[in-house]
């Protein structure tokens, strides 16, 4: 299991002060909506100075008509980004046509569906997607393991189902973990390591707990000595 610190401060520089405290350390560094369209291209650039090892995961989630899914999906690939995500929402139709994009390419990053946010109750899930969140999100998870894609974003509550009905190779990454049973805050279905552990997730994501510390690199340190 890898730990992937989400970059989701209110300024670049802030974020930049959080990478600069953790570059020791082998993670995964998460760059979404605020942090991307705030900062741009010029962000990923900046995070790689101060560790070229850095392996960054574009949390975009894309979700698009087909053919523009894979304009982007081939326009992430100048940005040197390690990881990065498609909505499962968009269909298979998109998915397999994101990867077959991406086939023409010697070396690809890793790319996975979204398949339930984590701050949905499951209450709300149903009134939009009309089915419960575990129901709904193997469906996801096989639309996408069937269209060639890596694996899923997901809870930590529907990863092991997923590996049952894909393959254990099928990568699961999962927000909303607090490592040592933190607050939840927006999030609804949040989980620790132990059980992140047991139910075989690949990749957690970990925001508020090591930036809002007031000593985030320890808290890394204590989160990779857990997994």
């Amino acid at each position: 299991m890898e730990l992937c610190v989400a970059l989701d401060l209110p300024t670049k520089e802030e974020n930049l002060e959080l990478v600069r405290a953790i570059k020791e350390y082998d993670v995964w560094l998460k760059v979404g909506f605020r942090s991307y369209i705030r900062d741009g291209a010029e962000f990923l650039k900046d995070i790689k100075k101060i560790n070229p090892d850095f392996k960054i995961f574009l949390d975009l989630k894309l979700y698009d008509i087909p053919n523009t899914m894979a304009d982007a999906a081939e326009s992430i690939m100048g940005l040197g980004v390690d990881m990065f995500n498609v909505h499962a929402s968009a269909g298979t139709k998109a998915m397999k046509m994101v990867m077959d994009r991406l086939s023409s390419f010697e070396k690809r990053p890793i790319v996975l569906a979204v398949t339930a946010l984590t701050s949905f109750s499951e209450e709300d899930f149903t009134k939009v997607y009309e089915k419960g969140i575990a129901q709904k999100a193997d469906q996801f998870a096989k639309d996408a393991y069937d269209s060639g894609l890596d694996g899923v974003v997901c809870s930590a509550y529907e990863s092991e189902s997923i590996k049952k009905i894909t393959s254990n190779e099928f990568m699961t990454l999962t927000p909303g973990i607090r490592p040592f049973g933190e607050d939840a805050g927006d999030q609804e279905r949040v989980a620790d390591i132990a059980y992140a552990q047991n139910a075989l997730v690949d990749f957690i994501v970990v925001g508020r707990p090591i930036y809002k510390s007031e000593n985030p690199a320890e808290v890394v340190k204590k989160i990779l000595e857990n997994i």
